[in-house]
């Protein structure tokens, strides 16, 4: 089969390594994962031959991205060396904002801030330090996607400009849950949500420092950096100890509406590579997740206190000027005109109405009203009904 032949690890590891003329890894260890995600992939994903040709690119811009990486540091140790300052960790559930806010905090030059370009491909070439060309790779890549699935730019404003997940830098360790969003493979799954991934955030770390570095050599320097994917809900203690000065910024939306859109994201992403995608297993996977994540991080907030800022979705989306204003006032930086107009400037310009509705149902994914409720009451009560206007 198809899959046999192109997900193989060992064919996978050889041809990055001819096409670099490269041989070394870093830490963490790239086998392991990458043996177990292959394997699902193989067995249980699913996948067409659409599905097989891009998890076969993915994992070798991914394997490529690694021995390059090792390359530069070994190259220029200075990198590593390079200071991060605090960062603003921005949590939430998906579809609660964590987008918006985070594009709305890129606006000010006082904070770093990783766009899409960044994180998808955070390994220059030695002469694409400016970034020119893995610009015009990224915005040709979202060009791409939007033609191939119009309806994902309903759920997620793409832009190669854009602020974005810097869960696509753990990516590069195969130790992130991304794979799992993108095609149904359980059992890399539960193997991938048994790990310490300490590991993983210490390698982000590492591509953060890098970034950093990159920034320098043109001519941007901050104060703060911001960061934000919901996989962060999960690991909020891993955070604070490697990151001690981080501040958690958490967005809050129901959860009743959060959790069946982003079982629609999931099942959309499904189906770019495999003809047969499970929306209820899906929604199943995904809800549990997201569920478990969000008991995890109202856990350790009770181990970390006054490390939170909470949000309000509507707040974020009716009067952004005044959320950041608080952020600020937390974290102790000044907010100037030039903040206010940054954010004035992206509301203006990104209006949520340019972009089309995204339908979905409750039923569709097998969800109802009372089994959400009751899954999720313990967060609602704390942060979702109490403010809820009757």
């Amino acid at each position: 089969m198809i899959a046999d032949e192109l997900l193989d690890p060992a064919k996978l590891i050889a041809a990055a390594r001819a096409e670099t003329g490269l041989t070394h890894f870093d830490d963490p260890d790239i086998g392991e994962p990458l043996e177990r995600l292959t394997r699902a992939l193989r067995t249980e994903a699913k996948l067409n031959d659409i599905g097989v040709h891009t998890w076969k690119a993915r994992i070798h811009n991914t394997l490529v991205a690694r021995l390059r990486a090792r390359d530069w540091f070994d190259k220029k140790p200075q990198i590593l060396d390079e200071q991060l300052p605090p960062p603003i960790v921005i949590l939430g559930l998906a579809r609660t904002g964590t987008t918006l806010l985070h594009r709305l905090l890129q606006t000010d030059p006082r904070i770093y801030a990783a766009a899409w370009w960044e994180v998808r491909f955070p390994v220059p070439a030695p002469d694409d330090v400016s970034g020119e060309q893995r610009i015009t790779a990224a915005k040709a890549e979202v060009a791409g996607i939007l033609q191939a699935m119009p309806e994902l730019a309903s759920i997620h404003p793409w832009d190669a400009m854009g602020a974005d997940e810097d869960i696509m830098l753990i990516d590069a360790t195969l130790l992130s849950t991304t794979a799992e969003s993108l095609a149904c493979i359980p059992s890399y799954r539960s193997w991938i949500h048994s790990q310490d991934l300490r590991p993983a955030y210490a390698y982000l770390l590492r591509l953060l420092k890098f970034l950093q570095w990159q920034k320098k050599q043109r001519g941007q320097y901050a104060q703060y950096w911001s960061l934000k994917t919901p996989m962060h809900l999960g690991y909020v203690e891993v955070i604070a100890e490697q990151m001690p000065e981080a501040v958690f910024v958490q967005t809050h939306r129901d959860p009743i509406a959060t959790i069946p859109s982003f079982a629609s994201f999931v099942h959309m992403l499904w189906a770019m590579g495999s003809d047969s995608p499970d929306a209820l297993e899906g929604a199943r996977q995904w809800s549990q997740t997201l569920e478990e994540h969000l008991n995890h991080c109202m856990d350790m907030r009770e181990k970390l206190p006054n490390r939170f800022i909470d949000v309000d979705f509507r707040d974020t989306t009716s009067d952004p000027v005044k959320v950041v204003e608080r952020i600020y006032r937390e974290i102790g930086l000044p907010v100037t005109e030039q903040t206010r107009a940054g954010i004035n400037a992206y509301m203006a310009t990104n209006p949520r109405e340019g972009r089309p509705k995204h339908e979905y149902t409750l039923e569709e994914f097998g969800f109802t009203r009372a089994e959400l409720e009751r899954r999720f009451r313990r967060y609602r009560e704390k942060h979702i009904l109490p403010f809820t206007k009757t």
